[in-house]
């Protein structure tokens, strides 16, 4: 059997803990059998994780005789490792194992230094800590997790099911993975990674700024076909001028804030509305139903039916 360790420190989010635990212990071949042992351990017997207290059977010493090593997030990410988990998973390495974090789990990983000059990912609201944080690795908040080999990590919650389920594939093929995804009633694989989830406020300008007013009807007619010259006699100035005040007080062009407008009427019609892509296309500015749908594959990181099947609410208007 596989054994795969999942590391309990103190502050362990319930969640990450589990989710391994279900997964794995949810896969079986086709003959019936378990192909997973899973072992809870940590580096004493009782660890607090939130509301209740979670009692680990074993110690670090079963992360010596594991497959693979899951290290699930902590309510506050420590900048140093518990005394004796960083060796602990530096020899783990060094003899092969594979090791995997979950979420905030990877600002553990780091700590390690195991991670240095691999591309990596946790929860996108957690991104630029890590990056700060551990500047040697590079850290991509767009996806739902990375496979460097024998390394991996993820972005927060329930794409702890989706690289269990990778990895599920890797060590026993898609029938098995398939299996243990239905049991867990998810998809084997979701369409796009983590910038559907991210809410993507427009740029902001400052209080008082003399761009207000402009950003003001530009959300109220992203609708229309609007070119730069309009948007410059709009304001009363230049295109050069506008272009020059757009970066000092939103950061950005006055077409790239437009699009992000659009993309962002373009997310709440799909929540909230039946209408088809076409027309939604058409309400929010974009030229032709294609143009839409590539820009808002760029921005958000799914297909606009994608983005609609993940986040469509109970609510309905026509």
């Amino acid at each position: 059997m596989h054994t795969v360790a999942v590391l309990a420190l103190e502050g362990v989010i319930p969640f990450d803990l589990s989710a391994p635990v279900d997964t794995f212990g949810r896969a079986r071949l086709p003959d019936g059998r378990e192909p997973y042992r899973v072992r809870v351990c940590s580096v004493r017997e009782e660890v607090g994780a939130g509301a209740f207290t979670v009692r680990a059977p074993y110690g670090l010493e079963a992360l010596a005789e594991a497959d693979t090593i899951i290290l699930p997030g902590v309510a506050e990410p420590p900048r140093t490792l518990p005394p004796g988990v960083a060796e602990a998973l530096r020899a783990a390495a060094a003899d092969g194992t594979r090791i995997a974090s979950i979420c905030v789990g990877a600002f553990l990983f780091a700590a390690t230094g195991l991670l240095d000059g691999l591309r990596v990912t946790t929860h996108w609201i957690a991104a630029p800590e890590l990056a700060l944080r551990h500047p040697e690795v590079t850290v991509d908040p767009n996806v739902l997790y990375v496979d460097n080999g024998q390394f991996l990590t993820s972005a927060g919650a329930a794409a702890a099911m989706d690289m269990c389920l990778h990895m599920i594939r890797r060590d026993f093929g898609s029938a098995v993975a398939a299996h243990a995804a239905r049991m867990s009633v998810m998809p084997l694989e979701r369409e796009g990674g983590q910038a559907q989830f991210i809410v993507r406020d427009l740029p902001p300008a400052p209080a008082g700024a003399t761009l207000e007013p402009l950003l003001s009807w530009l959300e109220d007619h992203c609708d229309r076909d609007l070119a730069l010259d309009e948007i410059a006699a709009r304001a009363g100035m230049s295109t050069r001028t506008l272009n020059r005040r757009f970066r000092d007080q939103t950061g950005t062009t006055p077409l790239q804030w437009l699009h992000r407008a659009r993309v962002r009427r373009a997310q709440h019609l799909l929540e909230t509305t039946d209408r088809a892509v076409e027309r939604i296309a058409a309400q929010t500015g974009f030229g032709s139903p294609t143009a839409f749908r590539d820009r808002f594959r760029r921005v958000v990181g799914t297909s606009p039916q994608g983005y609609r099947r993940a986040f469509r609410s109970g609510e309905r208007v026509s």
